[in-house]
């Protein structure tokens, strides 16, 4: 099966209804309005000036982001405010993840299981990259809020609990119920206790006692710490399996292997490009303008179909130059471009480095997930193969 034929079942398998009727809206143009839906945006070109204009169209409105995740998260996380506060905190927040404490910090947790990993590669061992992403993006992401979970079984319990809660939200989902709000709360209420007493300590070798130094208050910092919590597992575990595949599937990996030097981030982009990790992002119109000459109006929900925009730019292909519209668009663009940016950078490049010089690999066992938000395998088994 080739490696778009994989990608396809996985959203398929993901979102057997709602996938569909996603993809027959990049069919009727470049920006459309759905009854019921609301404005449906499917060109990168369209897209970007919403997302670079956070006073016209905004997180906290009706059918917003903010609608859904408020109630879990609290009213201070970034993902729904706008305006002044937003880009206070937002200044506050973006000291933390710059790329030299990312990598610093990414090497010093993944140091000790990247070398387990690596030799159970070496020796011949078959190795699920779903299961090894997972524990491994939930080791960094405990670090970063303080967590005191030290092993793999921990991490593993770490991910699935946030898999609980992601997976409660489709495609099509527009708030939580109560019952859902109160399941997500009690995952992430201890998640947020702890998180304080990270900050409460001070110590600026942490995440949240950097928090503290920068400003933030305890409640931003317990918001914030929820917020990477949810987002910052997902985006990494689900793509590395999804990397290894296209790379594999389309006779890339060897060439990425022997040049990762200049080829592995083209090959972590252009992967991000055809798996995008946001397959859809929200908007409630503020005041009358138009998207891609199509009139909207205030209360109008927006959808960017960050999916159709990326795959408009045709299948994996790693010399695929990305034109200025697209850039890195499956993490949004302007005010609220993702601040976790240099962190999944940071994961992604050295897990993907221990599985090329670990290599070559092949692939041995695949199967794709259902339940899930965002698409993935449910299991991706590789081993070294014979040289």
């Amino acid at each position: 099966m080739s490696a778009m034929a994989w990608e396809r079942r996985l959203y398929m398998t993901a979102h057997p209804f709602a996938y569909p009727l996603l993809r027959a809206a990049a069919r009727r143009g470049p920006v459309v309005r759905v009854p019921g839906v609301g404005v449906i945006v499917n060109s990168a070109a369209a897209a970007r000036p919403v997302l670079m204009d956070g006073e016209t169209f905004r997180k906290d409105g009706p059918g917003s982001p903010g609608e859904l995740w408020t109630p879990v998260l609290g009213p201070s996380v970034l993902l729904n405010m706008e305006g002044d506060a937003h880009r206070a905190l937002r200044r506050r927040l973006t000291e933390l993840f710059t790329p030299s404490y990312t990598e610093e910090l990414c090497g010093r947790v993944l140091a000790a299981p990247l070398s387990r990993l690596g030799d159970r590669l070496a020796r011949g061992a078959e190795v699920d990259l779903v299961d090894a992403s997972r524990v491994l993006a939930a080791a960094v992401i405990s670090e970063v809020i303080g967590l005191e979970a030290r092993d793999e079984a921990a991490h593993r319990h770490l991910f699935e609990q946030g898999e609980r809660i992601v997976s409660m939200v489709s495609l099509r989902t527009r708030r939580l119920s109560p019952s859902q709000v109160a399941r997500a709360r009690e995952v992430l209420d201890p998640l947020g206790d702890t998180a304080a007493k990270a900050y409460a300590s001070g110590d600026e070798s942490t995440v949240m006692g950097r928090m503290r130094t920068l400003g933030l208050s305890e409640d931003e910092a317990r918001g914030a710490a929820g917020a990477f919590f949810l987002t910052g597992t997902e985006t990494v575990a689900t793509l590395i399996p999804r990397l290894i595949g296209l790379l594999h599937d389309s006779g890339q990996l060897a060439r990425v292997a022997a040049a990762p030097d200049t080829l592995l981030d083209p090959a972590i982009e252009e992967a991000m490009r055809v798996a995008t990790p946001t397959p859809v992002m929200l908007r409630s119109v503020h005041r009358a303008t138009s998207v891609g000459g199509v009139a909207v109006r205030p209360g109008d929900r927006i959808l960017i179909a960050t999916h159709n925009c990326c795959r408009a730019f045709g299948d994996f292909d790693l010399d695929r130059p990305h034109p200025p519209e697209l850039r890195r668009l499956w993490f949004g663009a302007g005010p609220h471009f993702c601040i976790g940016y240099p962190l999944a950078m940071a994961e992604i490049r050295l897990i993907v480095r221990t599985l090329l010089d670990a290599g070559p690999l092949t692939i041995t066992r695949r199967a794709a997930a259902r339940g899930v938000l965002i698409p993935t395998y449910r299991t991706f088994r590789v081993r070294r193969a014979a040289r």
